[in-house]
């Protein structure tokens, strides 16, 4: 009875408590003059923090997440399947931003600008520790924990990557509605190796490869429009005011 209680509060943490806290952080403005590093820093800790969390509840409630999805994989589907994963997922939020960039789709929100690192600095720890971190805790929390608890509420794979995949945009909802339905597909597309193969380990790879390649690159491509509107048009010459 317990450990059920256990696993059923961690659950909710993640499918309410989670999100919740996503949309409120992003409405505070005062996230605006906090310096980026230390806005990274705060994001890792708190996945990490929650991951270390989770762990706990898998090992006192005897969940399957460590037989199942921490098992070993070869290592060709392992590389295909993640590879596969991360180029449909890029080439989407290439033509995501491409939308963007000629206003066919609503702009990102503030914070998505705020959180695209810009000195050589803050890239180093894009690559190494914000993209790392968030592919394993959330992968683990939403496509191990989560997926599992679905599966056995719902007793539907299918139902239980779907759900999973809802709470897992939710989580997103910092970067908008547009972003939180974005992450929710990703998160399908996530799942759909978990489900295949019963292993977190080709969604853990592809995560980190999308999220390297969308901070590093397309963030910037992306970035760009964000820096021209908020400079607006360049003054005309001899024309100003006086």
């Amino acid at each position: 009875m317990f450990t059920t209680l256990l696993a059923l509060l961690f659950t909710l943490v993640l499918v309410a408590g989670v999100p919740a806290l996503s949309y409120f952080t992003a409405r505070h403005s005062e996230l605006r003059d906090i310096p980026r590093l230390s806005l990274y820093l705060s994001a890792a800790l708190s996945q990490w923090i929650l991951t270390v969390v989770g762990f706990g509840v898998v090992y006192v409630a005897a969940r399957n997440v460590f037989t199942t999805g921490f098992a070993a994989m070869p290592l060709v589907p392992l590389l295909e399947w993640s590879t596969g994963i991360a180029t449909v997922a890029l080439a989407a939020l290439a033509l995501v931003i491409l939308g963007e960039r000629r206003g066919w789709l609503p702009r990102e929100a503030d914070l998505v600008y705020r959180l695209i690192p810009q000195t050589p600095r803050e890239k180093l720890w894009a690559a190494l520790i914000i993209s790392p971190t968030a592919a394993f805790c959330e992968e683990f929390l939403f496509r191990g924990f989560l997926l599992t608890e679905f599966q056995n509420w719902l007793h539907s794979l299918l139902w239980a990557g779907m759900a999973a995949s809802v709470a897992f945009g939710l989580a997103h909802s910092y970067q908008g509605w547009s972003g939180a339905v974005r992450a929710g597909l990703l998160g399908v597309l996530l799942a759909y190796p978990v489900m295949r193969w019963g292993n977190l380990y080709p969604a853990i790879l592809a995560h980190w490869i999308i999220d390297t390649v969308a901070l590093l690159w397309l963030g910037q491509w992306m970035d760009g429009r964000a820096e021209s509107e908020v400079r607006g048009p360049k003054p005309e010459v001899g024309g100003a005011e006086h």
